[in-house]
């Protein structure tokens, strides 16, 4: 029998998590608590009193014994029980010296309201360093300094200076705004909004938004999270713990600052197209999670959502008693890029049975202004049953007839057996006050004009999109045919040798060929006879270009001459590139002329494909229209590397030049495969060539044919080597390089590999398959069968801060699994913990030993140091296995049943 418990997957799915004295405080101190009015620590101790607060409350105040009628402490050292969490709202310099007090007294968590740090200046930022430094010696955990705090009303935690609480409900909010955070409770107030948690980040010197989204994932209490976002410090962190957040539950943020300006020193057209919130856009987008624009759509994207409906595409019907409210529902449904659905034979057929002769027998289904319950009950359930139709927008307009509230609760029952969007918008006032009641205690999305509610079905439609992007698990390399690495890696060493970042044309085309990208041939002259040699040699027309490190954009400097014919042609305009050359950038310098065939595909599209750098995120690709006037069309898409087949799809679709792909006047419709195999190629580039920062293939020439670079350029730039080779990137590619074949010794072939989502399955019946034993020594709980969510916590992993090798064999043609090691790196980022079981028909085998050896491998590559686990003291084949690896074995002081388990990387 061979299974180990780690800590931490316990924590996060089972027991307690290690924010929990953050989150679930049995006891609170507030530092600071006064009597004097609107002092930021009356409120806070305030606020904790009216919150009745279920656990032991402590205000601390040297200069008093009694703080709003409870008795005040001088320190921690006056306080006879455990504190678990403080909160700090005194003058920042004394801040330090609290929390070097909280290490000594065992406090695992503190809030600091206190501004006055790394917003203020040098002091202040010194302040800051010697605060996290003394918090990290003792393992303390912070949210802030300068935030507004964080509230848990279900236990009566309003560790806030907010004037006033919040309703209990199952929506986490988390803001790196205090001020937009103040703002948003007293919108919630009143419009009944309740909250499991509310964070404000405050400077984020520690806990962060990755750690905040992990203890809300495995909180039961949160439905949904929604998030303020300024910044993002940390892509990786953030990225992983966004992905691992979504898959289990909706998140909507809004991000501000949308219309910030680009780099103005960007060297390539790719870098000066690109800003900052395309790249955010595609991260999110990749990560699963729906941005909205305003704080309303917030909160009714979140309702939506809570609502158990299904989304599954963005095909929208409109049921509407009045023409002039469907026309406005449609034209923002264009706007927005929804599809009107048309509706089936079936649908109309079944319509004409139960409407008016006069309705207009299409989508918006107009029910005629007399339109009672029963039209609307038969017009909305035709559409909800229509496999063309994804959601639908009911609108009604009081008039003489109607009855909106027997209407509104017609559609209630449909909500109830359909899991389909149902919107409803009922417009006016007070003759359709009792219908919006209605709704209300029904907890269903109902709006008051028909654009919000056409813009939510939209986030809804994202959300699905979203969901579907971020199942997609690609790996760095999508081909059979593996590139040439070694060369293109020495290609860049060269330039950099010679303190080049940008590469000449020769020099990125070879880096393309390396990777099996098209290129158009390319040879490089320097002296007239010797460029009509060469042109002779390639056959014309040619093309001549100026070949120099120092040019960015040849056209501009008058450097490009294209379908040369003859000789003479050739020869003239050697001179004639020098010359526009020389005359326009003095200072540059020429080596010779390049000359390649002048590509000529009548059927040709000329696209861009290119490679820039955000700050952020790291490498983006981008696509969209090419040739010269690139930036005046300023058609492009952005996304995330590594891409796969389903991925470049979507990046292609989002640009307006993917229609002339098609079928175009008399043109045949563009080879797609060629396309997207240039995509994934530059994808794998991205991956495997850490060092490029810029790259521009323009045009890339597509016909029905196939695709051709006829140029391209890269720029280059340094970075610091990592123990990750994909350190560079936001999103960890599927880690192909841990592939392995292995052998029992019995014969037995296995497949050492990653775990995939689509393993969900598989994963499921190895764990039914265990024995009961094996079963309590893997998570120390009589767990019989994992729940959905434990399936996606196990199966859909980021590889970047956790990695599970799963053992599997072909039996009958079909996959089973054998046994799984498996990691999580802890929030030192320094360290993992880690589980193993094996079936225990292999038990002695070797098969843990070699899962082990494996994941201490991955996780040592990763630039972890240390791996550790708890074995229960009776799994003895586990303790034997632990200690042939070397690993050092002690009793655990919280549970003497519990060994724990250590050993350095």
């Amino acid at each position: 029998m061979i299974a180990a418990n780690t800590s931490s997957q316990q924590h996060k799915i089972m027991g307690k998590h290690y924010l929990n004295p953050l989150f679930a405080p049995k006891s609170v101190a507030v530092f600071g608590a006064s009597d004097r009015i609107d002092a930021v620590g009356q409120i806070v101790f305030q606020n904790m009193l009216e919150s009745s607060f279920k656990g032991a409350l402590f205000p601390i105040n040297a200069k008093s014994t009694e703080i709003q009628g409870q008795r005040a402490y001088a320190s921690l050292a006056d306080i006879e029980e455990p504190v678990e969490l403080v909160v700090i709202a005194t003058p920042p310099h004394t801040v330090p010296g609290i929390i070097e007090d909280c290490g000594v007294h065992g406090v695992k968590a503190a809030v600091i309201i206190t501004a006055g740090f790394a917003e203020a200046g040098t002091a202040g930022v010194k302040l800051e360093k010697e605060l996290v430094e003394t918090a990290r010696r003792y393992g303390i955990r912070l949210v802030g300094p300068n935030c507004l705090g964080i509230m848990r009303p279900s236990i009566g935690l309003n560790a806030t200076f907010n004037k006033g609480g919040v309703k209990a409900g199952n929506i986490a909010f988390v803001s790196q705004s205090g001020a937009l955070c103040t703002a948003i409770l007293d919108w919630a107030h009143s419009n009944d909004v309740g909250f499991s948690s509310v964070v404000s980040m405050g400077s984020s010197t520690d806990v962060d938004f990755g750690e905040i989204l992990d203890y809300l994932v495995s909180d039961p209490q949160t439905q949904s999270i929604l998030m303020y976002i300024e910044g993002i410090r940390n892509a990786r962190s953030f990225m992983s713990a966004l992905r691992a957040a979504a898959r289990i539950k909706p998140v909507i943020l809004v991000k501000v600052g949308r219309h910030a300006a680009g780099s103005k020193a960007a060297m390539s057209h790719t870098a000066s197209l690109v800003g900052a919130d395309d790249v955010f856009d595609a991260a999110v987008n990749r990560a699963g999670v729906i941005r909205v624009q305003t704080i309303t759509q917030l909160f009714t994207a979140a309702k939506a959502l809570s609502c158990g409906f299904r989304p599954v595409g963005n095909r929208l019907a409109i049921v509407t008693n009045g023409g002039g409210p469907g026309v406005m529902a449609t034209d923002r449904a264009v706007d927005l890029g929804l599809t009107m659905a048309t509706l089936s034979d079936a649908t109309i057929d079944y319509l004409n049975q139960h409407l008016p002769p006069n309705w207009p027998h299409a989508n918006p289904v107009d029910v005629i202004g007399d339109a009672q319950a029963d039209r609307y009950h038969h017009a909305v359930k035709a559409c909800l049953e229509d496999e063309n139709v994804d959601g639908v927008l009911a609108i009604l307009t009081p008039q003489a007839m109607t009855k909106p509230l027997a209407s509104a609760q017609a559609l209630i029952e449909l909500t109830n057996t359909h899991s389909k969007p149902l919107l409803t918008c009922w417009m006016g006032e007070s003759q359709v006050a009792d219908a919006r009641e209605a709704f209300n205690l029904a907890h269903r999305p109902h709006f008051r004009t028909p654009e919000p509610a056409v813009e939510v079905f939209a986030h809804l439609s994202a959300y699905y999109r979203n969901q579907k992007l971020l199942m997609q698990m690609p790996g760095p390399s999508s081909h059979h045919i593996e590139p040439d690495v070694e060369s293109a890696n020495l290609i860049i060493e060269g330039a950099m040798q010679e303190r080049r970042k940008v590469l000449t044309e020769m020099e990125s085309k070879a880096l393309l060929a390396a990777f099996h990208i098209p290129v158009a041939k390319t040879m490089v002259a320097h002296s007239p006879n010797e460029a009509l040699l060469i042109a002779q040699q390639l056959g014309f027309p040619v093309a001549m270009k100026i070949n120099s490190h120092d040019i960015s954009h040849k056209s501009d400097a008058g450097g490009v001459m294209l379908n040369l014919s003859n000789a003479h042609e050739v020869r003239a305009a050697y001179q004639q590139i020098i010359d526009n050359v020389s005359r326009k950038l003095p200072q540059a310098k020429l080596d010779g002329i390049s000359i390649e065939p002048m590509v000529v595909k009548p059927n040709g599209r000329e696209l861009m494909i290119g490679v820039t750098s955000d700050p952020v995120f790291g490498p983006v690709i981008t696509f969209g229209a090419g040739g010269t006037t690139v930036e005046i069309m300023g058609d492009r898409a952005v996304a995330l590397p590594p891409l796969n087949g389903f991925l470049v799809k979507e990046l292609v679709r989002e640009t307006r030049i993917a229609k002339m792909l098609k079928a175009f006047r008399n043109m045949p419709p563009a080879n797609m495969e060629a396309l997207e195999d240039v995509l994934l190629r530059v994808s794998e580039m991205v991956c495997e060539l850490p060092l490029i920062k810029e790259m521009d293939i323009n045009p890339l020439i597509l016909d029905e044919h196939g695709a051709l670079a006829a140029d391209a350029r890269v720029v280059v730039e340094f970075r610091q080597p990592s123990a990750d080779r994909y350190a560079h990137m936001a999103i960890y590619p599927y880690p192909t390089h841990l592939v392995n074949e292995w052998q029992l010794a019995d014969g037995t072939e296995l497949t050492i590999r990653p775990i995939r989502p689509e393993d969900a399955e598989l994963v499921q019946r190895f764990v039914r398959d265990l024995s009961d034993e094996s079963k309590y020594f893997r998570f120390m709980n009589s767990v019989q069968e994992l729940t959905e969510t434990m399936l996606v916590r196990f199966t859909q992993i980021d590889y970047s801060r956790e990695m599970a090798l799963v053992a599997m064999t072909e039996e009958h043609g079909q996959e089973v699994e054998l046994g799984v090691a498996r990691y999580a790196t802890n929030p030192d980022g320094l360290s993992c913990e880690f589980a193993l079981v094996v079936a225990d028909n292999l038990t002695g085998k070797g098969l843990g030993q070699k899962l082990m050896t494996s994941l201490m491998e991955a996780a040592r590559n990763m630039g972890l140091r240390t791996i550790e686990g708890e074995v229960l003291n009776n799994n003895h084949n586990m303790l034997k296995l632990m200690t042939r690896l070397g690993f050092t074995i002690q009793v655990s002081q919280e549970d003497h049943t519990i060994m724990k388990v250590s050993k350095a990387l």
